[in-house]
């Protein structure tokens, strides 16, 4: 692990963004949280603003920093770049903002990085595979997506800053990460966010019904917020990855009418199971390949899927 330096989290009150500030935190290092808060919530970042080595700074990376922001930053050794709605409610309500976040914001932080020498980790997304026509997906797959879609803000913004980061890896000598983030889910997960955990607990624990679109037989895996984090970190403090494009997720694949009855169970719930049609473009099979993260990184994941919805269970039945 790194020794204790002054990281730059975007994007840091959001769900996995404000894990990761508690995480690096607890390492020791200072952290400095830029997020607009247009899905992140400051509620999140509750234990952090408790740290006097913690400063949140509320600005949108698609705008370059001020000045007056640079000063306050100071000399950063790390850019973990986490800004952008990652939900499809939020991108599909936003879709010019994600747009431009993960374009123009990611440029915007490149430039930020190269001009102070920081290394730079992008969190993309399994979205840029698409509906894959390969299975598990390999980070060498170069994917399935359709350009003009509803899916699109997000899946082909995120592609444009992968291209964009390897611009500035290849031609500015930009120490470059990126990690492509499969299905994560745990406590702070907005309740409204339309995810698939998210929606089958809050529905189960009301004892509302849940709700399956498609027939539910396709798949997705799911990583519980620590043991990403973990990967993310990973991910950045690894010596000798330079411009390496790296999975991270659970690859225990379920189908989603599985998940369902398995919180239905697991929260005792007496909700029937209702279908839905299946979004445009929804991916029918999810599942990294995980095998680069465990070769480069020494990573894979640990909490098991059911001791996260336990512990994803007991956060909701709170709020």
């Amino acid at each position: 692990m790194a020794d204790s330096r002054t990281c730059l989290v975007t994007g840091g009150a959001g769900f996995i963004g404000s894990h990761l500030c508690d995480a690096l935190l607890l390492l020791g290092h200072k952290v400095i949280c830029i997020d607009n808060l247009l899905t992140g919530r400051k509620e999140n970042l509750r234990d952090a603003v408790q740290n006097p080595h913690f400063t949140f700074i509320e600005h949108d990376v698609t705008k370059p920093l001020s000045k007056d922001a640079c000063e306050q930053i100071g000399t950063i050794s790390y850019v973990f770049h986490l800004a952008s709605p990652a939900s499809v409610v939020d991108y599909q309500k936003y879709p010019e903002e994600t747009a431009l976040t993960n374009s123009m914001g990611t440029i915007n932080m490149l430039r930020f990085a190269k001009d102070i020498g920081a290394t730079f980790l992008l969190a993309s997304t399994s979205e840029i595979y698409g509906d894959p026509k390969e299975h598990p997906q390999k980070e060498a797959y170069w994917g399935n997506v359709n350009p003009v879609g509803l899916r699109a803000c997000y899946d082909e913004s995120k592609r444009f800053g992968e291209m964009i980061s390897m611009v500035y890896h290849r031609r500015d000598g930009v120490d470059v990460r990126i990690a492509r983030i499969f299905n994560t889910y745990g406590p702070r997960m907005r309740p409204d966010d339309g995810r698939v955990v998210s929606n089958f607990i809050n529905q189960a624990i009301i004892n509302k019904p849940l709700t399956v679109y498609g027939d539910g037989s396709q798949t997705r895996s799911f990583c519980f917020v620590d043991d990403l984090v973990e990967g993310i970190m990973k991910g950045m403090f690894t010596d000798g990855i330079n411009g390496e494009v790296i999975n991270l997720g659970n690859p225990e694949e379920y189908r989603v009418i599985e998940l369902a009855e398995k919180i239905k169970a697991m929260t005792g719930a007496t909700s029937e199971i209702v279908f839905k049609d299946l979004p445009p473009d929804d991916p029918r099979e999810r599942q990294p390949d995980i095998t680069k993260a465990k070769r480069l990184l020494g990573w894979e994941p640990r909490v098991s899927v059911d001791e996260g919805l336990r512990k994803t269970i007991e956060y909701y039945r709170k709020l």
